[in-house]
């Protein structure tokens, strides 16, 4: 494999995304949109759309039985050599874009329970793709390959995504149904999983179980106009929307799984936590301050942070695995919650993949300890969890990476819409209040409150 050459158009200016996914990417089979555009907490906010075309086009699809897909990337990613541009730096600079399934998990120390019906890891070499840098008004055409194979694609690229695009957004059907009805295991059978949770948790076996459910949803006509909605209703920080044929991958995560800089770093940002936000100011202080002060809800995050130490401790410097951020709440245009921030200096020789593998599948969507516990959830749960409770994000050429754990998600198929939701059990956990919260995560990834009432019409 020879080095890699990039070539870059710059546009002084920070384009729509929709409009460049429309313009560029809609036709291609394959297809990706990490939406930056929509957080408000970030110090930087940036988009990356991109496809994989030409010669040197590569998608990697893997299911559990296929290998060890964490270290096949860390060879795919040894392998590309090359001086990204100086423009780039700190941003998106070419790489893998995808997510790893959280069947995974008997990759990483658990069990093979259930066989997902989408792959289990879906990697796309990104080397055609743009980068919006929202704050700074600058949009970049990229493409990396070998010297001249992607100019075509660049100058055209540029010409055609640099029209404004505005359309309206439609309620989608599944957006009005009865989640409820569609739940995979009803209200009852979900109440007697969270039983066998508490039988669980009195003997000592687990501390906190994140039992999860599936609804079944019929398929939607156009996946992208769904995403639209979802986008609009539930904005996100982690917005994404992804494509690879007939699969398609919507989702309005608010979690940061984990990151990873060009020094080494890594940080898990998990959430355990969630109010809404109030009209009136003195309300919506109110609601934080008893976020903030929630003995449970407190405990699932102390919980989930003590696991998340021992992951990053691991693989990172002895010493450097800290809590710069415990339990604070942020709050976000719809929501407050409860956050707190894990780092940890990687060691040397250790890259941003396996960093990704000792945490992986996110602590937030297990409980702790994590390998009992997910034998526990194993038993409880009737279907894969697929996508859901996964990873998905990027990761790249100079070793750096950024991934959201997959909450707030829709799998869109052929065959139905597919979204997971759950919550974390622990002793204080009310049963009922247990399931509310599950549908109500499920309603939020389809903007159900809002199709209820009335929006967009």
């Amino acid at each position: 494999m020879g080095a890699l050459n990039w070539s870059v158009r710059t546009v002084d200016r920070a384009l729509d995304g929709e409009t460049v996914y429309r313009e560029l990417l809609a036709a291609e089979p394959v297809a990706f949109w990490l939406d930056g555009s929509l957080t408000d907490r970030a110090i930087r906010r940036v988009s990356v759309l991109g496809t994989t075309l030409g010669p040197s086009a590569e998608i990697v699809v893997r299911d559990v039985g296929d290998g060890d897909v964490f270290a096949e990337l860390n060879g795919l990613l040894t392998e590309r050599v090359g001086e990204p541009p100086a423009e780039l730096d700190g941003l998106f600079n070419g790489g893998y874009v995808g997510y790893f399934g959280y069947e995974l998990k008997a990759v990483t120390g658990g069990a093979v329970a259930h066989e997902s019906p989408t792959p289990d890891a879906l990697w796309i070499w990104a080397n055609r793709f743009i980068v919006i840098d929202h704050d700074r008004e600058l949009t970049y055409f990229v493409t990396v390959d070998e010297a001249g194979v992607g100019d075509d694609w660049l100058d055209r690229a540029v010409q055609s995504a640099s029209d404004w695009w505005m359309g309206r957004v439609d309620v989608p059907a599944i957006a009005r149904l009865d989640l409820e009805a569609h739940l995979e295991q009803d209200r009852a059978t979900y109440l007697a999983g969270i039983d066998a949770c508490r039988v669980a948790l009195e003997a000592g076996e687990t501390y906190e179980v994140c039992l999860t459910n599936r609804v079944r949803l019929p398929a939607v006509p156009d996946p992208f106009e769904f995403f639209r909605w979802q986008r609009a209703t539930n904005p996100a920080p982690y917005a994404a929307f992804l494509r690879y044929g007939d699969l398609a991958i919507a989702s309005s995560s608010p979690e940061r799984f984990l990151t990873v800089d060009a020094d080494g770093w890594a940080e898990c940002r998990p959430i355990k936590g969630t109010a809404p936000r109030d009209a009136d100011p003195d309300q919506d202080q109110l609601a934080a301050k008893a976020l903030a002060e929630d003995e449970k809800t407190r405990a699932e995050n102390l919980m989930i942070v003590d696991l998340i130490r021992n992951d990053l401790g691991r693989v990172s410097e002895p010493g450097t695995v800290h809590v710069p951020q415990l339990m604070q709440v942020e709050s976000y245009r719809t929501v407050h919650q409860l956050v707190t921030t894990v780092r940890g200096r990687l060691r040397s020789g250790v890259s941003a993949v396996d960093a990704v593998r000792a945490c992986f599948p996110p602590g937030s969507m297990t409980g702790a300890p994590k390998i009992r516990t997910m034998e526990i959830l194993d038993s409880l749960e009737w279907s894969a969890r697929g996508v859901y409770s996964g990873a998905l994000g990027y990761l790249t050429l100079d070793g750096r990476a950024d991934l959201s754990v997959v909450i707030r998600t829709a799998v869109l198929t052929p065959d139905g819409t597919v979204i997971g939701a759950g919550g974390a059990i622990v002793l204080d956990s009310e049963p009922v209040a247990e399931y509310d919260e599950m549908v109500l995560k499920a309603t939020a990834a389809v903007g159900g409150n809002a199709a209820a009432e009335g929006w967009g019409r």
